[in-house]
């Protein structure tokens, strides 16, 4: 085969620094920019991206040209820099995992929506309550001891 075709889309969770009520209105516009545009430099394409004051969701198609972690390391250290230096006196920073679950094409406008919805949702279940959640869905092991870190 000439060429090589590849489609990764992954939804990734992460939220702030001691889950702190910090995302805004006035700097959730910037996080998001930065994230699109990033992502385009990087070759990736978001899809949908939401969240709450504490944490964000990021549905996107990562290019096959960087890992998943390498992509998550670029839009966490370059959007936390830019509200750093935008509003330094909110001392802005995220966590530092996150997760990242793969989507298969036929359940995008699932999650698109469940992205869309996350002010709604959240009114129901906690972030803490939601990503324990996706972990078990996703069969992944885990020490709730490092969850909220």
């Amino acid at each position: 085969m000439a060429q090589s075709f590849c489609k990764f889309n992954v939804h990734i969770i992460f939220g702030t620094k001691e889950r702190r009520n910090i995302i805004t209105d006035d700097i959730k516009d910037d996080i998001y920019k930065y994230i699109i545009g990033i992502s385009k430099k990087l070759d990736c394409y978001v899809i949908e991206i939401g969240g709450t004051e504490c944490h964000i969701h990021i549905l996107t198609a990562v290019s096959k040209n960087i890992t998943v972690p390498k992509y998550i390391e670029n839009i966490k250290s370059g959007s936390s820099r830019l509200i750093r230096d935008k509003h330094p006196e909110l001392d802005f920073a995220w966590q530092i995992g996150y997760g990242a679950f793969s989507v298969s094409e036929s359940n995008i406008n699932i999650v698109r929506k469940y992205i869309q919805n996350q002010k709604e949702h959240h009114k129901k279940r906690s972030y803490y309550d939601e990503f324990v959640a996706f972990l078990k869905l996703n069969d992944i092991e885990f020490d709730e001891d490092y969850i909220l870190k």
